[in-house]
């Protein structure tokens, strides 16, 4: 591996627009020579738009990360949500500067190219294991030849989202609610996401803000919308006066009961969750928070950290977590995971069946295995700390719940039940019976 044995002079660039991305120019210069330093081609430090005094917690990796590969850079540049996202790893040549590429990764991303982009938050860089390219947090962010394999009933656009949608990033499936795709932008991009074929086009990637209008209205015309997700891309990437935008023209709709939000931010971004974010969020309740989170090793000081200042906001917060083969598919690793969770009050809501992306084979279990898996937990521990295991199902078809086999069926009047430990349990239900024949 190379180190990090100069001195930086990092230069300043403007804050982007709202709608562009992070840039990617090479602006860190070897003040000990004329040519660059390319340890990150994208590293940019620029002045925060407020001054914020959020104290944001820093784990012993992160710091030791931060001292090796930016020696010049404060831990308060570190902790500024900008600075993460303007300083993201977005090329193999910046990745393999922290990591040890494998042969496999390094010809995912150089002799072959795919539709979903590499970008990886400094933070998130910091847990990785720069020598084990297994490492489940590794093989969920760094790109691998598999990607390039597509399978049989692999699809683009798997859940049929863009057949539903009305206007530009409005998905309306079900009857009640919708589905607002307000950005196509993340932080970090996880290799098996259900949207890479929005997060994957730049042209797609921005919403201005004459289409959020367009989807406001159409759900200001529609009175049985009660549910909004916002969702994306994240979110929470966005700039705090456009999540007050949003929200504030959500809670004008008298039929609009609740939003929901659906982010990773907290899990490979937890420095943008900013006092300043928190008080706009605490105005727009009733309001929720779905938390994408795939592994125990996820949870550090500083993602905790985030998620106890939302729940302390009065924000409920939920997670959903994608099963992934030889990532998280073992009954041990999916109850650390949930033991976790609730320790920093997310209660666990969802696990997925890995959706059928392009390329996502090498991703995707058996469904037997998320069975197995929820047939580990119920009953070995607490009820709070169980998902719905679900499958999204294909072209459309909504959230699918799946369950191990616990009804055994009848018994005369008794209902067969199979607990936790195999055993069988009559319950009477005699009026479930047939009923008795009249004279």
């Amino acid at each position: 591996m190379k180190k990090a044995n100069h001195a930086f002079v990092v230069k300043e660039a403007e804050s982007p627009s709202e709608e562009a991305e992070p840039p990617s120019s090479a602006l860190l210069e070897d003040s000990n020579s004329s040519a660059l330093a390319l340890l990150f081609p994208e590293l940019i430090q620029f002045p925060p738009q407020k001054l914020d005094k959020t104290f944001h917690k820093i784990g012993i990796r992160s710091l030791q990360f931060l001292r090796k590969y930016f020696p010049l850079v404060s831990k308060a540049d570190w902790n500024n949500w900008e600075w993460q996202l303007r300083n993201s790893i977005t090329s193999w040549e910046a990745l393999q500067q922290v990591l040890q590429l494998s042969d496999e990764e390094v010809r995912a991303m150089t002799v072959q190219s795919g539709n979903l982009p590499l970008r990886i938050t400094p933070y998130y860089a910091s847990l990785l294991d720069p020598a084990n390219p297994m490492q489940p947090l590794r093989r969920s962010v760094v790109p691998v030849t598999a990607e390039h394999l597509i399978s049989a009933g692999e699809a683009a656009d798997p859940l049929g989202e863009d057949t539903h949608s009305r206007v530009p990033g409005l998905v309306h499936r079900y009857p009640d609610r919708v589905l607002f795709l307000v950005t196509g932008f993340c932080s970090s991009y996880c290799r098996y996401c259900t949207r890479s074929r929005l997060v994957g086009d730049h042209n797609k990637r921005h919403l201005n803000r004459d289409q959020w209008d367009r989807a406001l209205s159409y759900i200001e015309l529609n009175p049985n919308v009660r549910d909004v997700l916002l969702s994306g891309g994240d979110p929470l990437t966005l700039p705090d006066d456009s999540m007050e935008y949003l929200l504030s023209r959500l809670s004008k709709i008298p039929h609009v009961e609740f939003v929901r939000i659906g982010t990773k931010v907290p899990v490979v971004l937890p420095q943008r969750i900013t006092h300043s974010l928190i008080t706009i969020l605490k105005r727009f309740r009733p309001l929720w928070m779905s938390i994408h989170f795939t592994h125990p090793d996820e949870i550090t000081p500083e993602s905790a950290q985030a998620c106890e200042r939302l729940a302390d906001a009065g924000i409920p917060l939920g997670s959903q977590t994608v099963l992934l083969k030889d990532i998280n598919d073992s009954v041990p690793t999916m109850k650390k995971l949930m033991h976790e969770l609730l320790k920093i009050r997310v209660r666990p809501y969802y696990l997925y069946q890995c959706d059928p992306i392009l390329g996502s084979s090498h991703f995707r279990t058996p469904v037997e295995k998320g069975l197995e898996i929820i047939e580990g937990l119920r009953g070995h521990t607490s009820g709070y700390a169980v998902p719905h295991y679900v499958i999204d199902a294909p072209k459309g078809g909504g959230k699918i719940p799946l369950l191990p086999n616990y009804y055994q069926g009848r018994q005369d009047s008794n209902v067969l039940l199979r607990n936790y430990q195999g055993n069988i349990y009559r319950y009477p239900d005699d009026a479930g019976s047939a009923a008795p024949a009249v004279d």
